[in-house]
């Protein structure tokens, strides 16, 4: 009787045991379930995400976009600086790859890194929370550095930014400061497609700051420099007619 219950119990542990965290990139290509598929693409992308912001962070990384292909995985990595992403003559960017290739267990030639530009770095939330990390990392008094960075955001055509630093600035006590100019909204649909954000940590000599920068970008019927949907309460008054 014990002997049967055990390997009763075993047999449901077994059943039990849930599966890998990350299962293989390209499980995604066998039968696995649609829920199963969607969070091993969500861990995917913050995994690399999170890689590729250690690892570019002095190169102006500003995020990455993966398109999957029948033939193979594209890596689109955004960055203000791309010379220095791909490196001398692709160096960096072919080890970037083979890292990639062999923590997810791609098929050889199946996965590709690209390297794009951010057109204008100022409405970009990433790049200028990177920015405002370095200069309190070369020892620049807190409020001076964000000032500076608004002031940069602002000349480049934004509509409004904020930038939050908090932790041990200056005493051993623990305070948040906030810096605000312009025009931003924090809810609603526009906040989706009008609001970049960004948080990143620094580890100071007295402990760790933590900060966040919101920019609130301007409209562009284009669409390139900003969204091409117009604010709904936005209220143009056009001129009367001549009788």
């Amino acid at each position: 009787w014990l002997k049967r219950s055990l390997q009763t119990r075993a047999s449901t542990a077994k059943e039990a045991a849930p599966p890998h965290p990350l299962p293989d990139i390209m499980a995604s290509q066998a039968q696995i379930s649609k829920k199963r598929k969607f969070v091993a693409d969500g861990v995917f992308y913050a995994e690399l995400n999170e890689f590729l912001m250690r690892t570019l962070s002095e190169d102006g990384y500003a995020g990455v976009e993966v398109r999957v292909t029948p033939i193979r995985t594209e890596i689109i990595i955004r960055a203000t600086r791309t010379r220095e992403v791909l490196g001398e003559k692709g160096r960096r960017i072919r080890e970037l790859t083979a890292v990639v290739q062999k923590r997810y267990g791609f098929p050889e030639n199946s996965v590709e890194l690209f390297a794009e530009r951010v057109e204008n770095r100022a409405s970009c939330a990433m790049a200028q929370c990177e920015s405002l990390r370095y200069k309190l990392l070369g020892g620049l008094a807190a409020r001076r550095a964000c000032y500076g960075v608004i002031r940069f955001i602002m000349e480049n055509g934004a509509k409004g930014v904020e930038v939050i630093i908090s932790g041990k600035l200056r005493a051993q006590r623990a305070k948040a400061m906030k810096f605000k100019d312009g025009y931003l909204i924090s809810t609603g649909e526009p906040k989706k497609h009008y609001i970049a954000e960004a948080v990143r940590h620094v580890c100071m000599r007295q402990g760790m700051l933590g900060i966040k920068v919101k920019i609130m970008l301007a409209h562009d019927p284009e669409g390139i420099m900003g969204p091409k949907m117009p604010l709904p309460d936005n209220v143009i008054i056009h001129e009367p007619k001549e009788d």
